[in-house]
């Protein structure tokens, strides 16, 4: 169920669009859109942080903030909390890069901060955004808005990787697309929910990674329910594990688990 919306995903992308879309070069053809590199990273805290001095462990929640605050500057970094939740993480920090040094380095600087040693990586995807096989280009134009992950910031994020069967792929393109049209009508059925999908061909263990966004967590179960009826679901291989995430500020996240 990866691409089913590739074509309802949200409109409000011009602005980013055209920040990092196609110019035209007076010496040439036009620039290629970039593409960008995106993470999903998923955090436990050690309960051996709970008991160290304060002053310890509020050096580290400060230098923490900070490393993010710095992040947020650039294509986008989020924060979402999944304490109470899920049993094996408690925040997830959502990233996207044109450059991925820079997925490297915040990585290094959360480590070597005074809490990074109780902070573990329990998940991490790492994916790139990329134009849709199944909507033509002269359907998309120049700039194509899926290149560029604009979150809408709405309450919950829903996120799993995916991995479709071999016999998927051994299909005709034409029969993938009557399939995957079936798919995109149940999703145009829940405007209350939006999709970023991203491509993990040969960087992860996923061949996709989606992530839904949605005011109303009802709406998501009972799209991913009917999904399940569509004749592209028999092509499933694995969409697990799946997160439910909030979006919060990392500081109250920080706050609500004790950090």
């Amino acid at each position: 169920m990866t691409e089913q919306t590739i074509q309802t995903t949200q409109t409000s992308r011009g602005q980013s669009e055209q920040q990092v879309g196609e110019q035209p070069d007076s010496n040439g053809p036009r620039l290629k859109q970039p593409r960008q590199l995106v993470r999903f990273t998923f955090y436990k805290l050690d309960p051996q942080w709970l008991l160290l001095q304060e002053e310890q462990r509020q050096q580290g929640k400060q230098e923490l903030l900070a490393i993010f605050e710095e992040y947020t500057q650039g294509p986008l970094m989020r924060s979402f909390g999944l304490y109470g939740l899920r049993s094996d993480c408690d925040f997830m920090l959502w990233q996207a890069s044109y450059a991925i040094e820079d997925l490297q380095r915040i990585s290094s600087k959360i480590r070597r901060s005074a809490i990074g040693p109780y902070l573990r990586e329990t998940h991490a995807f790492l994916s790139m955004t990329k134009r849709s096989v199944y909507v033509g280009k002269n359907a998309r134009g120049a700039h194509d808005p899926r290149l560029v992950i604009t979150p809408e910031d709405k309450k919950y994020l829903f996120i799993y990787p995916f991995v479709k069967t071999r016999a998927w792929y051994a299909l005709s393109m034409e029969e993938r697309k009557r399939m995957m049209n079936e798919h995109i009508r149940v999703g145009l059925t829940f405007p209350s929910v939006s999709l970023n999908t991203t491509y993990s061909f040969g960087l992860d263990d996923q061949e996709f990674v989606v992530a839904f966004e949605t005011d109303v967590i009802s709406d998501f179960l009972d799209l991913v329910q009917q999904l399940r009826e569509t004749e592209a679901s028999m092509y499933t291989l694995r969409d697990t594990p799946m997160f439910t995430c909030v979006t919060q500020p990392l500081h109250e996240i920080l706050e609500a688990i004790g950090a």
